[in-house]
């Protein structure tokens, strides 16, 4: 297992595949866990995020002039997975009764 960095994910969205269109939508993204300075706009201080349509990828916009590579956007992929992974944990039962 590798681990990469990736910005925070605070809101889930949708992502959809009609095999020839890939449409992620929805989705709000905090800071990385670096917390540079980069993703925030020089004068409002918001952050915005960078939509790659064709590379299906969705990160944090760097207002660097020379870029930055402090984190990585996320792929379609990765954010199909982790509703896969939201569906899982929503339709587990609890093994044993709460206390009380």
């Amino acid at each position: 297992m590798s681990r990469s960095r990736k910005p925070s994910v605070f809101q889930v969205g949708k992502v959809r595949d009609d095999g020839r269109t890939v449409v992620v939508s929805g989705w709000g993204l905090g800071l990385c866990a670096s917390g540079c300075a980069c993703h925030r706009h020089p004068v409002a201080g918001h952050l915005a995020i960078a939509e790659d349509q064709a590379g299906g990828r969705l990160g944090l916009a760097s207002f660097s002039e020379d870029g930055c590579d402090c984190c990585e956007p996320w792929t379609a992929e990765e954010l199909s997975a982790i509703l896969r992974d939201l569906d899982t944990v929503a339709g587990l039962q609890a093994q044993e009764p709460l206390a009380g």
